[in-house]
């Protein structure tokens, strides 16, 4: 066995794999902290919520989704450990910042350069897990990176709000930027470039010279002409729209409809996310990896049925005090508390299966841009339409159901969840045309 088929087969894969998450933790750290320092930052500036998910959502997504093609262009040319390090200390470094503004419209340009850096942190990590992990074994390897988002939201969520409540929100993104600065040289320490395409051959095959990596617009055309691409990548989008809007607009739900203090809602919803995440996440991987090996459809009509069961548990959840409010408040948040975990772990079990699909789409020198590409739509529409969706239709609702108004605003994006699993759906009929061994 080459040295390559052994970096990439033996134990060494794991803790690359274990290097990735934790990066990829700091990424949605910095990314949705936001959402537990709202209330403070809303009431130091005198925002809206229309406001303030304009800042969380276009702020971020503008230079995020747009940059990560030239970046993945790089990263199909030369070292994605870098070009992951090099980003990784960038976003880390405007998040401290974020810390240091002194008006609006200098954290919606410091959220800018957070987007900046963390464009070039999925598509070139998606591309060295499967370049690391083999076909049978992406969609959990995918999934796991993905535990990222859980963890990145459950620690931004308590770390943030707790560090928010006992030395103010400006101290919080401070810490956790400073923090993403120092793990930047121990990633470049420990993860090394594999061999492009080398888990898709066989243990004992000898090397062979990678392909060249192709031009964006080839690349495009490639994916343009498969059906399944933009049904699963229209798909995603629609799932990201209520799931960053949801993310972004929880806590503050948490604290103006359920009552809770800054400090009760970053444990509340980081024990959600947490627990709800990592669950859902891994069992969509197993799911699909295994449903996968019978019928590629398998890989969408996991998170298609996800969603259609998610919808009815997230309104119950919602909902769950006036069911059961004879029980009294700390049991009826105790209850609501468990309920939210199921759809919260059904709303991200699309993850390792969609983005397992996504490798599959285009050969592997194409598939760091390939991945751009699919985050371009899947980003562009979730992070820069969710998160301000949900604060236009609460400051427009709020004449009518005053503090209530998040929560129908919340209602109303659901439906975007129903689209995300029709379109999923329709993938499942095109799939094994479109896919690329």
């Amino acid at each position: 066995m080459s040295d390559n088929a052994k970096q990439t087969s033996g134990g060494y894969r794991y803790v690359v794999l274990a290097m990735l998450i934790l990066a990829y933790t700091f990424n949605f750290l910095d990314r949705q902290i936001l959402g537990i320092l709202a209330k403070p930052i809303k009431d130091e500036f005198q925002l809206t919520d229309a406001q303030f998910g304009l800042m969380g959502g276009l702020a971020f997504a503008l230079l995020y989704t747009t940059l990560a093609i030239p970046i993945a262009w790089l990263a199909d040319r030369f070292s994605r450990v870098w070009i992951m390090t090099a980003a990784l200390t960038l976003w880390s470094g405007f998040t401290a910042m974020c810390g240091m503004v002194g008006s609006f419209g200098q954290l919606f340009l410091a959220r800018m350069g957070v987007g900046i850096g963390e464009a070039g942190g999925v598509a070139p990590a998606y591309s060295l897990i499967a370049d690391y992990f083999p076909k049978h074994q992406r969609a959990r390897a995918l999934a796991a990176y993905a535990f990222g988002i859980p963890l990145g939201t459950a620690a931004g969520t308590l770390v943030g709000g707790l560090l928010a409540v006992n030395y103010g929100w400006r101290t919080a993104f401070i810490v956790v930027g400073l923090l993403g600065v120092l793990l930047a040289p121990i990633f470049r320490l420990v993860v090394r470039d594999p061999p492009r395409g080398g888990a898709d051959r066989a243990p004992d095959a000898p090397p062979v010279a990678p392909a060249p990596a192709a031009p964006v617009g080839q690349v495009f055309r490639l994916l343009a002409a498969k059906p399944s691409f933009w049904l699963l990548s229209l798909g995603a989008a629609s799932s990201s729209v209520c799931g960053y809007g949801v993310a972004a607009w929880l806590p503050s739900f948490f604290m103006r409809s359920l009552g809770l203090t800054l400090g009760q809602t970053a444990w509340y919803y980081s024990g959600i996310a947490f627990l709800g995440g990592i669950v859902g996440i891994w069992m969509g991987g197993a799911v699909a990896d295994r449903l996968g090996a019978k019928s590629k459809a398998g890989y969408p009509l996991t998170p298609a049925v996800a969603f259609l069961i998610s919808v009815p548990c997230f309104l119950l959840a919602m909902n769950s005090g006036s069911l059961v409010g004879g029980l009294g408040g700390g049991a009826s948040l105790t209850v609501a508390f468990l309920i939210f975990l199921i759809p919260t772990g059904l709303n991200l079990a699309w993850l390792g299966p969609i983005t397992a699909a996504v490798q599959h789409l285009a050969p592997a020198p194409m598939r760091t841009t390939a991945s751009a590409l699919f985050l371009l739509i899947n980003n562009l529409l979730g992070i820069a339409v969710g998160i301000y969706y949900f604060g236009a239709v609460s400051d427009l609702l709020r004449p009518t159901f005053g503090e209530e108004s998040l929560r129908w605003s919340i209602y109303t994006g659901l439906g975007f969840y129903l689209l995300a699993a029709l379109l999923f759906f329709l993938a499942s009929r095109r799939l094994d045309r479109d896919w690329v061994e």
